[in-house]
């Protein structure tokens, strides 16, 4: 939990109670006017003229947060990609870049059961409810239920950012309704605005866990027998994840990596290092490119294209088809290098091949902006990777807002579109040849369901990829792989491992 022990909200004596009566909070409130959001009335924004009063009582780690909440509301924006820079911007380092990450990223994680709660606390809609305004009561009602700050500090800064983004009528709209969330623990809340545990086991954990039904759902579709490992799945799945290195192998050993970054060399990977805290992009290794953040998952994915056993010589051509951002391309070429080998890696997008140019210069990686369903290449291929466009549901603790803008409907537009890459890959991979097929999601219908589709269409066999991630187990009942945060501490990463028959 984070805690913030500096600030106890601005000076000046604690404020009243409640604001403004519950009555007054009431929808339709102003005779037969239409209702209004709060903070856009007389009570809400103050925008031009000499009336508007601001406050510098927010402190720098908040006012990040409350930053990138917006920009990820209003314009769609990533936070793991917004936040460095407001960081950046503001100096912040340490303890309060720690404070600051932390409240955002597990706002954002939080963000369904925070709605339900500050809905219950409220007698206004929150539709009805000002965005600038809504981001700053979700990031009260987070330190109010999940972290160690003091409710009177909550409670105090989150009023005093209602003023500093434009909302200084709406204080006491804000106080009161944090003051109320703040009379319960967050078990207490859950109790109330979840189904039952008993009668809907599945809601009771997505509110819990904070999860949209449909993802734990899918979730427990794809544990299948063991589905009764669903809470502790979702959990994993809320928590914040450790950041994970590559060490490159022919530049470092995971060894030599762990003794410089102060980490711990991972479980499966041999290329894998833990970072428990600090910024990676201050470690010399991988400002130089020696090593890179690359979740362990993806480490033993992007191996098992190296080790997977085909039928005839491997001639050493390689392929990786849709390679964007260029990670798993990386740690290829790298093995590539030392075995003398050569990687083709397409990708669609002009602006995410350029991210790949950056992280394989000076291997024997060649990049083709093409489609990888007609990348008008020589077929042939002694590997082939197909780490396929999906639903991204595997990587949700890395990506904090994504829960809340899936849908189910992504799902069937993704599966046709990964059918179509395997179908171009089963054209460029040599008979004897392999491809892996990978994704960064658990959802039956982008793994199992693709890879049997393929299997009844494509002139293609499987073969057992358990092998390939030893020491690691617990991984399903295969021939493929289903890896788990909850049980490996990586992404929900899937692959399975496919052969071209020789006639």
């Amino acid at each position: 939990m984070a805690q913030d022990n500096r600030d106890r909200g601005p000076r000046g004596g604690k404020p009243q109670r409640g604001g403004q009566s519950r009555g007054n909070q009431q929808r339709g409130g102003q005779g037969n006017k239409p209702p209004q959001k709060a903070g856009q009335s007389g009570q809400g924004r103050q925008r031009g003229g000499g009336q508007r009063r601001r406050t510098d009582h927010v402190d720098p780690a908040r006012f990040t947060a409350i930053t990138v909440l917006s920009k990820v509301r209003e314009d769609g924006a990533y936070a793991n990609l917004v936040l460095p820079k407001e960081l950046n911007k503001r100096k912040l380092d340490g303890r309060d870049a720690a404070f600051a990450t932390e409240i955002t990223y597990g706002t954002l994680r939080s963000q369904g059961l925070l709605d339900a709660v500050l809905s219950e606390a409220s007698t206004r809609p929150l539709d009805e409810v000002d965005g600038e305004l809504l981001d700053v009561l979700r990031l009260g009602a987070y330190q109010l239920l999940r972290t160690r700050v003091s409710p009177h500090g909550a409670v105090d800064t989150a009023v005093a950012a209602a003023q500093k983004v434009g909302h200084g009528g709406a204080k006491g709209f804000v106080n009161a309704i944090l003051r109320r969330v703040s009379e319960k623990k967050e078990q207490e809340w859950i109790e109330i605005v979840s189904p039952s545990a008993d009668t809907d086991p599945v809601g009771h954990l997505s509110m819990k866990y904070s999860h949209p039904r449909w993802i734990s759902e899918a979730f427990a579709q794809s544990l299948g027998p063991a589905a009764g490992e669903l809470a502790d799945a979702l959990e994993a799945d809320d928590a914040r994840p450790q950041v994970h290195l590559v060490a490159r192998p022919g530049e470092i050993t995971a060894e030599e990596l762990a003794l410089i970054s102060g980490g711990e060399e991972g479980p499966w990977s041999p290329y894998a290092v833990h970072l428990e805290s600090g910024d990676p992009g201050d470690l010399e290794p991988v400002r130089s490119g020696m090593a890179a953040v690359q979740d362990e998952g993806s480490q033993m994915i992007a191996r098992a294209l190296t080790m997977a056993p085909v039928i005839g010589e491997d001639k050493g051509r390689w392929l990786d088809l849709c390679a964007g951002p260029g990670g798993k391309a990386a740690l290829i070429g790298s093995v590539a290098a030392i075995d003398g080998a050569h990687v083709d890696a397409v990708e669609i997008s002009d602006k995410r091949a350029g991210l790949i140019r950056g992280s394989v210069e000076k291997l024997p990686v060649t990049i083709h902006v093409a489609d990888g369903r007609n990348p008008g290449l020589e077929p042939g291929y002694d590997r082939v990777l197909v780490d396929a466009p999906c639903s991204g549901l595997g990587s949700l603790r890395r990506r904090p807002e994504a829960r809340w803008k899936k849908s189910p409907a992504d799902i069937p537009a993704l599966a046709k579109l990964q059918g179509e890459l395997l179908a171009s890959a089963a054209e460029l991979v040599r008979p004897g040849g392999i491809i892996v097929y990978a994704t960064c999601s658990p959802h039956i219908r982008e793994t199992r369901g693709t890879v049997e589709r393929a299997l009844r269409t494509l002139d293609l066999e499987e073969i057992d990829a358990r092998e390939l991630v030893a020491p690691m187990t617990d991984v399903g009942a295969g021939p493929s792989v289903q890896m788990w945060p909850h049980r490996h501490g990586t992404d929900a990463m899937f692959f399975s491992v496919l052969r071209k028959p020789v006639a």
